[in-house]
């Protein structure tokens, strides 16, 4: 069976100030490091920033 050569992992986006996962997005772990962009958070409703977790729970 041969090998998938992707470099891409399914992460978690995490809020910043409530620590609540509300987003799953693919990133290419080669060029992008660390994601962090302003999402929505249901938990604080507001936008806040949420940055990439890799561990899913």
């Amino acid at each position: 069976m041969a090998k998938k050569k992707w470099g891409r992992l399914t992460v978690a986006m995490q809020c910043s100030t409530c620590k609540k996962v509300n987003y799953f997005t693919s990133l290419n772990k080669a060029t992008t490091p660390k994601l962090e962009e302003k999402k929505y958070c249901k938990q604080c409703k507001t936008h806040t920033a949420h940055t990439s977790r890799e561990k899913l729970k």
